[in-house]
Formats: structure tokens, C-alpha cells, sequence
């Protein structure tokens, strides 16, 4: 009689926990069988798919705010410098053959005790540093950490985690000598750089926008390689011939069973809203919804040709994080004139100022990150 007794008063235990929308036992069973926490298969391409409206507040970007991350800078920090708009962060990235994973912060934290996770590039591996930062310190917002910035390193360390992500800038990858005064775009020469990448458990480049711009925002005064300098070349020999140094480093220094590779692939810029439909101004300015519809198939450019032909005659096992199709549609993530490094007078011409390359945080980055976190764990 005591045993029916009990187990009487335990089925009235259970009915009332699941009963009860926010129980521990309901919560924990929901945890294992929800779809979006289920990785896709093995062989699905999580990088072909369409933007989802998601209101329930389950996408990566909703995760923090600009006003709670630590380290985001002025530039993307759309939140702090007046965006009105909050479509942009309602979106998240569905794969059409299978379910995303979502970025689980405390799962990432504990698989990368002990790890160094290092993005090497320019400001579009700095967007995706950052929000991986975000990301964990949002799951993790009591945990101690450190943050040591000494251009071109900056280091952002977990202590209780003893898990340290870098970025060191390196616009080219290669190396830039100073000669006589003149800084030297030095092609076949990668060696100064990659001092700082040796011991990373993990490694994400990316390279690419610096090498088409002239004027004031190039980098160098002259191309070096072989002994012999030019002022110029063809910048897309000029890419492949600086990837191929890098590919070439890789290749020899990197142990693919202890440190795992991946190359961002070139991220777009909506700069002629000539390239969408029903624009609402000259550029990126005022938009506040994706490009409907599966990926866009625009013909790839010579970055992304170089960096593809590059990797696939690598011996070194490197992963594409390929972020250009589905960002290619995301014409409303940029901070335009919500951007910290702008003036006034700036923001008040978004005809001539609008930053349409970078990306707000919290935001894309963020859906960067989940693909990465699934490549990481799951692929």
C-alpha cells in the first residue's frame, strides 16, 4: 500500500512540473528535443538558405545590446550612436536543407577551455571578433576577463575559462616593410605576420578589400617581391600572388590535428542601391529589411575567385566560412550614418557618408558566428 501511495504522489509531482510553463523538468526536456539546438546533417551547405523573420527573439543577435558588450567599437555600435529601427536584428539565417544549430555561448566557453581562437585581417575580421566576444560575455556575464589591446594584437581573455580570442590586424597578411622611408607591399614575404599566429588552436582570416584601394586608403607606396618593386600591378595578381604566400605558410607551418583554419570570404558592401529592388535611397541608408528569396547569385568578383582557386590548391585542410551570398542580402545590417566615427555633419549627409561595408553589433556577425560555432562543433 505505501509503494502505490508513493508512487501515487509521484505522478502528481510530475503532472504539476510539466504543468508549469517554466519548469526546471519541462525546460530541460524541451532543451533535447527543440529543432533549432539539433545540428543539420553532416553533408548540408548551412551557407545556401534564405533570411527568416523571427520575432521570438532566437536570433544570434539578439542574444546582447550595444549598450552591455564590452569591446564594440564606435564604428559598429548602431545601438549607442541612434539607429531607431530593430527589424535588422529579427532575422535569422535558415539553411534549406537542414537546421541550423544555435550559438550555445556557455557550450562554446566549455569545449574552448584552455583554447586560443585567433581572427587575423581587417576591420571585417575585427566585426566577427567582437561579436564573438559579445556572444560569450553575454552567456557568461559575471565570468572575470581581460582585454589587452597593443595595435596590431588585441586579446580578449576568459579567465575562468583560460580561453584567449585574438585579432591581430593584417590588412594584406602578408608583410609591410619600411624602406628608405617608403612602406613596401612585400608579396612573398609573410614571415614578420605570422609570428603572432604560431600556438593558435584556431585560426579565421580574411583579406581582400585593402588590395583595390588607391589613394589615401592604400596601404603602401610600393609592391616588392623577388628582389623587384613596382609601383603598382594588376591588384588581383597582386591578391593571388600574396594569397599564395600565405597559402604557402599555412601549408608549412600549420598542424592541421592541432590547430584548425578558416578564411572568411569576402563580405559585400551595398553601396548603389541600384543593385536591389524599391531602393529608399542612394545606398544602404534607410533600409530596414533583406533581400527576399534563397541567396543571391551574383557572378563572384576577383577576390573571391582568387581566394577560392587559392584554397582549393592548398594541401592544409581550410575551411571556408562563406558569408558572401547570405550577407549579399542583408542591405539593412549596415551602420550607415549610426556610426560612432562619424561627426555630425557627417550623419546628416547619408548620400556621401554612409559606412555600407561594416556591419552593426549586435547583428550580422552574429549569424558569422553561429555558422562558425556550427563548422566547429558539428561539421
Amino acid at each position: 500500500m505505501l509503494f502505490v501511495c508513493k508512487n501515487y504522489v509521484l505522478a502528481l509531482l510530475l503532472l504539476h512540473a510539466f504543468s508549469l510553463p517554466g519548469s526546471a523538468v519541462a525546460a530541460g526536456l524541451a532543451r533535447g528535443h527543440r529543432r533549432d539546438v539539433l545540428p543539420g546533417p553532416k553533408g548540408c551547405d548551412v551557407f545556401s538558405g534564405s533570411w527568416v523573420r523571427d520575432d521570438g527573439l532566437t536570433t544570434a543577435a539578439a542574444a546582447y545590446t550595444g549598450f552591455r558588450c564590452p569591446v564594440i567599437d564606435p564604428q559598429f555600435n548602431c545601438q549607442l550612436y541612434g539607429r531607431p529601427d530593430a527589424d535588422y536584428l529579427r532575422y535569422r539565417w535558415k539553411p534549406a536543407s537542414c537546421e541550423l544549430p544555435r550559438f550555445d555561448g556557455l557550450d562554446f566557453l566549455t569545449r574552448m577551455k584552455g583554447k586560443t581562437v585567433m581572427f587575423v585581417g581587417d576591420s571585417l575580421g575585427r566585426d566577427q571578433w567582437e561579436s564573438l566576444i559579445c556572444l560569450l560575455h553575454a552567456a557568461a556575464p559575471q565570468s572575470p576577463s581581460q582585454l589587452v589591446s597593443t595595435d596590431p594584437l588585441y586579446t580578449y581573455k576568459f579567465m575562468e575559462y583560460e580561453l584567449v580570442l585574438s585579432f591581430h590586424r593584417a590588412l594584406y597578411l602578408v608583410d609591410i616593410d619600411v624602406m628608405q622611408g617608403k612602406r613596401v607591399l612585400m608579396l612573398d614575404d609573410i614571415a614578420e605576420n605570422a609570428q603572432a599566429w604560431r600556438g593558435a588552436d584556431v585560426l579565421s582570416f580574411n583579406s581582400g578589400h585593402w588590395w583595390t584601394h588607391t589613394g589615401t586608403l592604400q596601404g603602401w607606396d610600393y609592391m616588392g617581391e623577388g628582389g623587384q618593386y613596382s609601383e603598382d600591378m594588376d591588384r588581383m595578381v597582386a591578391f593571388q600572388r600574396g594569397m599564395t604566400t600565405w597559402a604557402s605558410w599555412v601549408d608549412l607551418n600549420v598542424d592541421p590535428t592541432k590547430t584548425r583554419v578558416f578564411f572568411q570570404s569576402m563580405s559585400p558592401t551595398h553601396y548603389s542601391s541600384k543593385e536591389w529592388p524599391n531602393p529608399v535611397s542612394k545606398n544602404c541608408y534607410g533600409e530596414t529589411v533583406p533581400m527576399t528569396g534563397l541567396n543571391s547569385t551574383a557572378p563572384p568578383t576577383g577576390q573571391e575567385q582568387v581566394i577560392k582557386s587559392v584554397l582549393q590548391g592548398m594541401k592544409s585542410p581550410v575551411r571556408l566560412l562563406d558569408i558572401t551570398a547570405l550577407s549579399a542580402m542583408r542591405k539593412d545590417a549596415h551602420p550607415s550614418v549610426y556610426s560612432g566615427d562619424y561627426s555630425s555633419a557627417q550623419r546628416a549627409n547619408p548620400a556621401g557618408s554612409a559606412d555600407c561595408s561594416h556591419w552593426c553589433l549586435p547583428g550580422l556577425p552574429d549569424t558569422w558566428n553561429q555558422l562558425f560555432y556550427t563548422l566547429l562543433f558539428y561539421q
